[in-house]
């Protein structure tokens, strides 16, 4: 398992961390594991999981169209 940087995760989602943080609220984005008591990660294999699902969303979309 790997644990991906807030700003691992900036590049790999092209999202500002204000915005990751709204969706993580919002239950729409993996929840962040707290590592210490200022340091906070995502689970690589979550955020790439979120990643593929909206992928898939879009080649279905793309079908539809």
């Amino acid at each position: 398992m790997r644990i991906l940087s807030k700003r691992q995760v900036k590049e790999l989602v092209l999202y500002s961390p204000q915005h990751i943080a709204r969706l993580e609220k919002a239950g729409q984005f993996p929840k962040r594991v707290q590592l210490g008591v200022n340091r906070v990660g995502w689970v690589e294999a979550e955020v790439l999981d979120w990643l593929e699902e909206r992928l898939a969303r879009r080649e279905v979309q793309d079908e539809r169209s």
